[in-house]
């Protein structure tokens, strides 16, 4: 299993940044992919970038040019990140990284970190 932590929500207003961030330890070995993932209220959960080994990154058309997707392996742990730029209301949310294996079976969820975007 892995264990996710996410970090870095907050409240933010529009045109500003933030930069989430998700630790992963356990059997890392698994990884394929890594993943955030967004809820808003009332709507189901959305990917919102995702990236694979060797760098490969996808985005929603929403975010794209906006959002980057980053990930780092250091000894036993990786470390997830998303560079968030030219915040917009709508993307307020709950923010989830998550992380796959090559036959993207989910190994673990991490707990959320809310992000609000208002004036």
């Amino acid at each position: 299993q892995v264990q996710l932590v996410e970090s870095g929500g907050g409240l933010v207003q529009p045109g500003g940044s933030l930069r989430l961030s998700c630790t992963a330890s356990g059997t890392i070995f698994s990884i394929y992919a890594m993943g955030w993932y967004r809820q808003a209220p009332g709507k189901q959960r959305a990917l919102v970038a995702r990236i694979y080994s060797g760098g490969i990154t996808d985005y929603a058309d929403s975010v794209k040019g906006r959002f980057t997707i980053s990930r780092d392996n250091v000894k036993n742990t990786v470390y997830l990140d998303l560079e968030m730029n030219d915040l917009k209301p709508e993307d307020t949310a709950v923010y989830v990284c998550n992380a796959e294996t090559l036959a993207m079976r989910v190994l673990g969820w991490g707990q959320g970190t809310q992000v609000t975007v208002s004036s």
